[in-house]
């Protein structure tokens, strides 16, 4: 038997988070954004969910091939263009969007043979200072973009640097609206974070305006906690993270735990030994407290994550009437993340947080040792990958 450690895929959590952001971006098409191997869930595992989207968006060519490859057909954009001259051939064979944030792209784009314009999106550097143009050079760059035969239609993006609050997003969205004013072509604005915090903004229209980019919703994950969680926000997880218990020891008062002995039995504790640690993709740094769940019941984690194991507090599951050898104890359910067996859920945010980290993070970390399953209906796995 292999190691009992496992992540689970819902596909009917990514279905339904997708309507619920079709429903927050009104009239707009809908990027779903699949980079990072989707967030660490796997391209070919969310597929399936979020096929009903207008578009996929992504980072590397190898993963736009893949979508290809599973019969996508439907607009792809790369969200940080060609790294190199050569891209663009494969841009051209995939029929890529992509987009262009600098003059060496323009320069690449003006040498490069192609029998079909490409369609790309011009970045604003809108105060994210990152990637894109600065607002006074972006009718140059549009000016130079428009006059190639190698390019087709022209769209226009930036992204946030604080979509989590409106108010943050107001300069923004000023700046983008003044250094676009009269340019042709469709915008794509919001992430996330904007796209459902958009209520009551003064730009709400031309935040929802043409497309917008939905990332880590997509999965589950609140765009802003902990001002609002998932649930708050109307989503489900999209990716659980289960193991089970190895052994049940049991400390007295003045028993230390694990490595560095940093927690100390404080009286008589039942401790349960689960296969998961670092090494699998949990973070390190978790501390005594972050909140797990064994057979759906709330407990936490104690002492130091080592690289094979954690140790959770058993109390809260006496407390609940579940009893050592009477079905629970050895081989018992725990979830790190994600969705329990009996309906219970773990945010991954609220785990995130605890570890000083961010969902996207936990998301993307999952160790390549874990086994992935995929599962239809959001409870029971219906196939490994």
């Amino acid at each position: 038997m292999s190691r009992p450690i496992h992540a689970t895929v819902h596909t009917a959590a990514l279905i339904h988070n997708l309507q619920r952001l079709r429903l927050a971006a009104g009239d707009a098409k809908l990027w779903a954004v699949v980079k990072a191997n989707a967030y660490g869930h796997g391209l070919e595992r969310v597929y399936e969910g979020l096929r009903g989207a207008d578009g996929f968006a992504l980072l590397d060519l190898n993963e736009a091939q893949r979508l290809r490859n599973l019969g996508w057909r439907g607009p792809i954009l790369l969200l940080e263009g060609a790294f190199e001259p050569r891209d663009l051939e494969l841009c051209s064979r995939l029929d890529l969007w992509h987009v262009v944030h600098c003059d060496e792209q323009i320069d690449w784009l003006s040498a490069h043979k192609t029998q079909v314009p490409h369609r790309v999106f011009l970045k604003v550097n809108s105060g994210m200072n990152r990637l894109g143009f600065a607002p006074h050079r972006v009718r140059s760059a549009w000016t130079r973009l428009n006059a190639l035969p190698q390019v087709d239609e022209i769209s226009l993006m930036t992204h946030f640097s604080e979509a989590e609050q409106a108010q943050g997003m107001a300069p923004q969205v000023a700046c983008f609206v003044a250094a676009t004013a009269d340019l042709p072509g469709e915008r794509s604005l919001s992430n996330s974070a904007a796209l459902l915090s958009v209520e009551g903004h003064p730009h709400a229209a031309s935040l929802k305006n043409d497309w917008v980019r939905a990332g880590i919703a997509l999965y589950g994950s609140s765009p802003d906690y902990p001002a609002h969680s998932s649930t708050d926000w109307g989503l489900q997880p999209a990716m659980t993270l289960s193991t089970k218990l190895l052994a049940v020891q049991a400390l007295q008062a003045g028993d230390r735990l694990g490595y560095g002995g940093v927690f100390t039995a404080p009286g008589p504790l039942r401790v349960g030994i689960a296969a998961c640690g670092y090494a699998d993709g949990y973070p390190r740094h978790a501390p005594t407290g972050t909140p797990v769940l064994v057979q759906g019941v709330r407990t936490r984690l104690l002492g130091r994550v080592s690289m094979d194991m954690v140790a959770v507090d058993l109390s809260p599951l006496e407390a609940a009437g579940l009893v050592l050898g009477s079905g629970f104890g050895f081989g018992s359910e725990v979830t790190l993340w994600g969705l329990a067996a009996k309906g219970a859920v773990l945010p991954i945010d609220e785990v995130a947080h605890a570890a000083g980290t961010v969902g996207y993070e936990l998301m993307c970390g999952v160790a390549s040792r874990v086994t992935f399953e995929q599962s239809a209906d959001g409870s029971n796995p219906t196939k490994r990958r």
